[in-house]
């Protein structure tokens, strides 16, 4: 206890840290304990629960858990009435805070090294004194575990007193490590919040979040930019930024989709922020299959350019197959006009017309105008190969299956089938009045098979080189419907064997 009165005398605050040499700059030990924001664990029931089981384990009427800050001691938690809150260089704790183990002090009135000090002289509950000190995982120390009495104590504590101290003090650095671990995982959480906001404010899309209902609860900073008004929380707020045209088709998709747990894609016209509207893509996708409890994310792309893009190939599409259309016109008047006054050709003008006009139809299918949103496999096969073959003979046999097909398969099996008859009529069945085609479609698993076989014609003979028709097909098939084609050229006429994935056709 001497060498404690000299070291308590003759060094001015902060004390010599012996535990921890490299927290004797104070400056240092305050930004640990700062760090540690141990405000926060003020009342904390753990602590709480620690400081009243202290006092009864030692039958002493109170208890302090305190930190020793740059100015003055502070208390987490307590048992009684403790000494009044005062500096550094008046505490028992910020000695004991710096010792190596247990400070006891059985009288403190009768003890030279603390005797003086102004928490003893004006504080009658501080007699006994008993404490641990507490200390960072650094090393750094922060304060102690006390227990004091209004009466001396000579006997000190009891081995068992000592031994539950101890484990009490071990409890109360535990907490602190887990409050530091709680900060710090909230600080990467709210940095990684940042982060993914700045991405998200910074991507030239508008993202949104919806809770089921649904009640839209976020948006981009990206919303506000494009559309100069605040975020959407419900449906019916949209009505402000959706065109009026678009707004009720748009509806019903997001409640079909929201209904069933489903992707929801649409495009519609997005009002911007001068008034004027642009083609968007609206997507967005459920967090669960679950419909009454998944949440949803959107993102709003602009494709105004795009879809004008699509307009004018549309309108120049559109003015191709007028032009040919008309050509096949032209074609068809030719054949009547040649044909009027002279009965005996009138039969061949009607059938050639028809041919004339089968082939219009197939060139329409193969542009996709006119055409139907969707269509049956059978109906296609029928309007292409109807060009061919002779008055009371029926030179096409269509059987199997019948599947729909979407926009975006009609276009390379139109043109498929229209080179496999053209060919045909050249140099194949088709080309003679005996020969016969026979289509058969049947399903294979995951896929569609489509037989193509030709009988009554020239014998087949492959091609001496790969020509476009050959290309054309190859590509139609294998890369735009991930299909595969095998072409076997025999006696009795070319047997072409088509494999289409079914998904790929519905699209």
């Amino acid at each position: 206890m001497e060498d404690l009165k000299r070291s308590f005398d003759q060094t001015p605050w902060p004390f010599d840290l012996p535990s921890a040499p490299e927290y004797a700059d104070e400056t240092r030990r305050i930004q640990t304990l700062n760090r540690l924001n141990l405000d926060a664990l003020r009342d904390d029931p753990e602590l709480d629960a620690i400081a009243k089981f202290a006092a009864k384990l030692c039958d002493a009427p109170t208890a302090l858990i305190n930190i020793i800050r740059e100015d003055e001691q502070d208390f987490l938690a307590k048992v009684g009435e403790p000494a009044r809150t005062v500096p550094p260089q008046e505490s028992i704790c910020a000695l004991a805070m710096v010792n190596d183990g247990w400070l006891i002090i059985p009288d403190t009135l009768a003890d030279p090294a603390v005797k003086d000090l102004g928490v003893v002289q004006k504080s009658p509950n501080a007699r006994f004194y008993a404490g641990l000190p507490l200390v960072s995982e650094e090393g750094a120390p922060l304060g102690a575990l006390c227990i004091l009495d209004t009466k001396p104590r000579p006997e000190g504590l009891t081995e068992l007193q000592r031994q539950g101290l101890e484990v009490l003090t071990s409890s109360i650095k535990r907490r602190f490590s887990a409050h530091r671990e709680t900060l710090s995982a909230v600080a990467e959480s709210r940095d990684n919040a940042q982060r993914l906001q700045f991405m998200l404010d910074s991507v030239p899309d508008i993202a949104w979040s919806a809770a089921p209902g649904p009640e839209f609860d976020y948006f981009n900073a990206r919303f506000t930019e494009v559309t100069g008004l605040p975020a959407r929380r419900s449906v019916d707020d949209w009505r402000e930024v959706i065109h009026p045209d678009d707004f009720d088709a748009s509806l019903i998709k997001l409640e079909r989709a929201m209904s069933t747990a489903s992707l929801f894609d649409d495009e519609w016209r997005l009002r911007q922020a001068d008034g004027s509207y642009r083609w968007i893509l609206s997507r967005a996708v459920p967090s669960s299959d679950d419909p009454e409890t998944a949440r949803w994310f959107g993102t709003i792309t602009d494709i105004h350019d795009r879809h004008l893009l699509s307009q004018e190939r549309q309108m120049l599409a559109g003015e191709l197959a007028h032009r040919i259309k008309n050509i096949f016109s032209v074609i068809n008047g030719l054949v009547v006009l040649h044909a009027r006054g002279q009965p005996e050709l009138k039969l061949f003008a009607d059938t050639l017309g028809n041919h004339i006009r089968a082939l219009s139809r197939a060139q329409e299918f193969a542009l996709r105008i006119d055409a139907k949103s969707e269509e049956k496999l059978k109906g296609l096969l029928e309007v292409l190969l109807a060009p061919y073959g002779v008055p009371g003979h029926s030179a096409v046999a269509i059987s199997g299956v019948d599947v729909a097909i979407g926009a975006r398969a009609t276009t390379p099996l139109a043109l498929v089938f229209h080179e496999l008859a053209t060919n045909s009529a050249k140099y194949g069945a088709l080309s003679v009045a005996a020969g016969t085609v026979t289509i058969n479609t049947a399903h294979q698993g995951d896929n569609v098979q489509i037989l193509w076989r030709e009988n009554g014609g020239p014998a087949a003979q492959p091609p001496q080189e790969t020509g476009f028709g050959s290309r054309l097909v190859k590509m139609a098939i294998e890369h735009q419907l991930g299909g595969t084609i095998t072409q076997d050229w025999r006696a009795e006429g070319l047997v072409a064997d088509i494999s289409i994935p079914s998904a790929r056709l519905a699209v």
